[in-house]
């Protein structure tokens, strides 16, 4: 375990001990005790009703989010590559990324209905262009010796896609999905605000109308623990990343 993770690890706790000693007597109903929104946490979301909503919020994002990971790196290195296509969707790409993706949740709602695809959409949308821009921004930017050295020993097609230019642009493109991880969550719980039945932000929004404080701050400590272990997740799959990317660097 490294320094780094030591420390957090001990900045983490000193915050939870924090949050547990000025709020263990608190007879304020907005900042009730760290021990209820706990009790709350586990018995509703982990073990009660709201594991459906629960699962339901951690669906979509799993589907929005790799969706535009997916879309984001195959498009990215499309347009990145052509440059003709490259200024000719560039414009269109500046307009649709200066919209906040909350904003299209009633022309999502119209397009798509109430239903799950709309909250996908949202999702995908939202996290699409953080990997897209990243992604072009690597293939405009890939060494002029790498190009030089594949086009004299003619590599091209899907082996030049995957084995020179994927690899070359990966620390971009980790850049990118690293921003979308945080994005995806605030997305996923604006898309259940409205119109849903399902999901995170769907209880948070009822609990937050019926009054129901401890309710509220187990629905933020859960999405908050959902963002540390999404990005435990991906730090885990980054480290796989960098070192086979610099494996291959090494060759």
């Amino acid at each position: 375990m490294t320094r780094r993770t030591l420390l957090g690890a001990l900045g983490a706790v000193l915050a939870v001990a924090a949050w547990w000693v000025t709020s263990s007597t608190s007879v304020n109903p907005y900042y009730p005790p760290l021990s209820r929104v706990l009790a709350n946490l586990y018995e509703y979301w982990l073990t009660g009703a709201g594991t459906v909503h629960l699962l339901s919020s951690v669906r979509n994002l799993a589907v929005g989010l790799g969706l535009a990971i997916g879309l984001g790196i195959v498009v990215g290195m499309l347009v990145g590559q052509v440059r003709t296509l490259d200024r000719a969707v560039s414009p269109t790409f500046e307009f649709v990324r200066a919209i906040p993706a909350t904003a299209l949740v009633p022309f999502a709602m119209m397009l798509f209905g109430l239903g799950t695809s709309m909250k996908i959409s949202i999702i995908a949308l939202g996290c699409f262009f953080p990997v897209l821009l990243n992604v072009i921004d690597g293939c405009r930017h890939l060494p002029a010796a790498l190009r030089d050295t594949t086009r004299t020993f003619g590599i091209t097609g899907l082996f030049r896609q995957t084995h020179v230019v994927a690899p070359a642009i990966y620390p971009r493109a980790a850049a990118g999905i690293r921003i979308a991880i945080p994005l995806a969550l605030i997305l996923v719980v604006t898309s259940e605000m409205t119109g849903s039945s399902t999901g995170i932000g769907y209880v948070l929004v009822t609990a937050q109308s019926s009054f129901n404080l401890v309710g509220v701050w187990a629905a933020i400590l859960l999405l908050g623990l959902l963002g540390v272990l999404l990005n435990l997740l991906f730090d885990a799959v980054e480290r796989l990343g960098n070192r086979r990317y610099h494996l291959q660097r090494g060759r």
